[in-house]
């Protein structure tokens, strides 16, 4: 019994891994405040909702580090911010401006089910809450050309099933709850806790918070009385 307890005290004050963020996010923050040299901004959970409320247009592109079309293309999308970034200061202040971005998709699970990723490299025009993900071939004029001018001929992702509309901000809480309730159990076996008694006790807790959504929004429902 004080064995069993002691496992759910563990359990209340465990730290909860954050939604499959690498080992090196506080370089990756530092690259965010400040670009490289080549001007790819490296964007994760943290950091990517506040960095595209600047009002910007982001080229994003999601990669993974085992991805053999991604380490080759590598060279060339630096090359691609490189242009990008050059023509905006030779441009007049009202032109087009397009920062360029990149995500570790295979780290950023979250992220990568609120874009729908289905496979690496996968690049994306965000502008607001207008996204365009380009189907186009891997080139450096065929992309910087899709930022600046021929975005207009690629449909936008419908908001209801885009990354900042409810479809894809519940894939995303599906991947983090679920990246979440992994951590939480790794955590406990790594304690010495049975499998059994570990799988017990999360089930236990998503019953109680389930239990308690309900009574909340039972309360939230009920008629208020009217008054005479």
């Amino acid at each position: 019994m004080n064995r069993l307890l002691n496992v759910l005290l563990l359990f209340l004050t465990v730290q909860y891994p954050s939604s499959g963020l690498p080992h090196h996010t506080s370089a990756a923050s530092s690259d965010t405040k400040s670009p490289s040299n080549s001007g790819v901004r490296v964007l994760t959970a943290k950091n990517f909702d506040s960095s595209l409320r600047d009002g910007k247009v982001w080229l994003v592109e999601f990669y993974a580090p085992w991805c053999s079309h991604c380490i080759r293309f590598a060279p060339t999308y630096e090359l691609i911010a490189q242009q990008l970034h050059s023509a905006q200061k030779n441009s007049s202040p009202n032109a087009r401006k397009v920062n360029v971005a990149k995500v570790d998709g295979a780290a950023e699970r979250a992220l990568s089910s609120r874009f729908s990723v289905k496979g690496f490299p996968s690049f994306y025009l965000i502008d607001g809450w207008t996204v365009r993900e380009y189907d186009g071939s891997r080139s450096q004029e065929n992309l910087v050309k899709f930022a600046l001018e021929d975005y207009q001929q690629t449909e936008p992702v419908p908001f209801l099933f885009g990354p900042f509309g409810p479809m894809g901000q519940a894939r995303s809480l599906l991947m983090r709850s679920g990246t979440a309730v992994v951590g939480m159990y790794e955590s406990i076996i790594e304690r010495g806790t049975s499998p059994l008694i570990a799988m017990s006790i999360l089930c236990a807790l998503g019953m109680g918070m389930g239990l308690v959504m309900i009574v909340v929004v039972g309360l939230l429902c009920m008629p208020k009385p009217k008054s005479d």
